[in-house]
């Protein structure tokens, strides 16, 4: 077997397997953001692979996935925010974060899912009922009172980045404004096209985030097509609601698989949506199949698609001066993909602009992470030094890749956190405002 295809065993063995690979050097425990400011959380390594000896058992029922019966975790696993670092860390590749997940969905499964934990697993849900309702819905989210009636009710913390609701969603901006349907693979040329998974945050709460990537797109030569779409299910995951989660990925699946094995590529501007397409619904769902490996090879990060697209001479760089300092936190997701940081490399090319990577790890929201009453704090506690070090740089505006990371910087910071594409997007009109002013002026003569 040669060193290729064994890296490709590795990567699709068991997750709950890879502990035996452990050698206890401790490395996942020093990356660890949350063990760094608490010490109720024991650290990766234990609640991971250490803990996952004990919990094998003969006659306990068994883990989807994994070749051996398990035992209801310990609680702090709980308390892992599945930033990934650890993995990512691991010089074994045990699959540490993958791990703690399992052992969470577990622990949910032995008991009744938390009112809490499902409403936050429920974005698509609650975008349905809240942008009809966005006047309303975003007078409570600001609302002090309605916000520790939600602490003390749901258990979402009263200081929570919450985000507004949009007016309108993007499939509706969508197709008012266009008029256009999903359209079968057949009718587009996949060299000339893209699919768009927007997923939920630039449906509901984000629409110039889609807006913004599909004029990037277009600019490009590109196509985009808008097929149906759920949510893609990661809330459930990181809230250990395993089986709605499968439900959501089949629907996903069943649609996107099509325009994948047609050689289309599927776009995304959430790092987080992206990387379930890639790995989340095979490593930790266990939807291991043609669809499901169809999907994962023609999913990219938008940003990681427009790099692409530089290397082969391909982007269109006639970006409109931008002198100015921008700070860029990287997303852990983004780090999961193991992509590097195509948005920075891109940000480079927009002439004057000062993109500069902050080079801290967590802001500590981790999604739904941060959000819960009893996480808040620790979340605060892991964002600060980027917190900190954000409000010392004196930029009024940063860049990140992740909807809940921008929002959760915005709300601790004060400061104005847009996706790169955005940034890329306000280049290419900076551009062409300035082309039309030269051609529009006097000459000297």
């Amino acid at each position: 077997m040669s060193i290729t295809e064994l890296i490709e065993a590795a990567a699709h063995e068991p997750v709950t397997s890879t502990a035996d690979g452990c050698l206890k050097c401790n490395v996942c425990n020093t990356v660890c953001p949350v063990s760094r400011v608490t010490d109720l959380f024991p650290g990766p390594k234990y609640v991971g692979p250490q803990a996952q000896r004990f919990r094998l058992a003969p006659g306990s029922p068994p883990q989807a996935g994994s070749v051996m019966p398990v035992l209801s975790p310990d609680h702090t696993v709980d308390l892992c925010s599945g930033c990934g670092f650890c993995t990512n860390a691991c010089p074994a590749g045990v699959r540490i974060a993958e791990m703690n997940s399992r052992a969470r969905a577990q622990m949910r499964a032995d008991r009744r899912p938390h009112l809490r934990d499902w409403l936050l697993g429920q974005p698509d849900l609650l975008g349905r009922v809240g942008v009809p309702l966005a006047p309303l819905a975003n007078a409570a989210l600001r609302n002090r009172a309605a916000r520790w009636v939600g602490e003390t009710l749901v258990g979402v913390h009263r200081h929570a980045p919450l985000p507004t609701f949009s007016r309108r969603s993007f499939r509706t901006r969508w197709s008012r404004s266009r008029g256009r349907r999903l359209r079968a693979p057949g009718s587009a040329d996949p060299e000339r096209s893209v699919v768009y998974f927007h997923g939920c945050a630039a449906n509901y709460y984000e629409p110039e985030v889609a807006e913004a990537a599909i004029s990037v797109l277009e600019r490009n030569g590109l196509e985009v097509i808008v097929p149906q779409q759920v949510c893609c299910g990661l809330p459930l995951i990181s809230n250990g609601l395993y089986a709605q989660a499968r439900a959501r990925a089949r629907h996903n699946l069943t649609t996107l698989a099509t325009f994948a094995r047609a050689g289309f590529r599927i776009v995304g501007t959430s790092t987080s949506c992206t990387h379930t397409l890639k790995a989340e619904y095979r490593e930790m769902l266990d939807l291991d199949d043609e669809d499901a490996r169809a999907v994962s090879g023609a999913t990219w990060d938008i940003c990681e698609l427009l790099l692409d697209l530089h290397e082969r001479d391909r982007l269109d760089t006639r970006f409109g001066r931008s002198d100015r300092h921008l700070p860029y936190h990287p997303p852990c997701q983004l780090r999961s993909h193991g992509i590097g940081l195509p948005a920075l490399d891109l940000l480079a090319l927009v002439p004057g602009l000062d993109a500069v990577d902050l080079d801290l790890d967590c802001c500590g929201v981790a999604g739904t992470y941060g959000l819960k009453r009893e996480k808040y704090d620790i979340a605060m506690a892991v964002g600060q030094p980027l917190f900190r070090k954000l409000r010392e740089s004196g930029a009024d505006e940063a860049a990140c890749d992740s909807e809940t990371c921008r929002w959760h910087i915005a709300k601790a910071t004060g400061i104005r956190v847009r996706h790169p594409v955005q940034i890329l997007a306000a280049a290419y009109v900076a551009y062409a405002a300035a082309e039309a002013e030269a051609a529009g002026a006097p000459s000297d003569g």
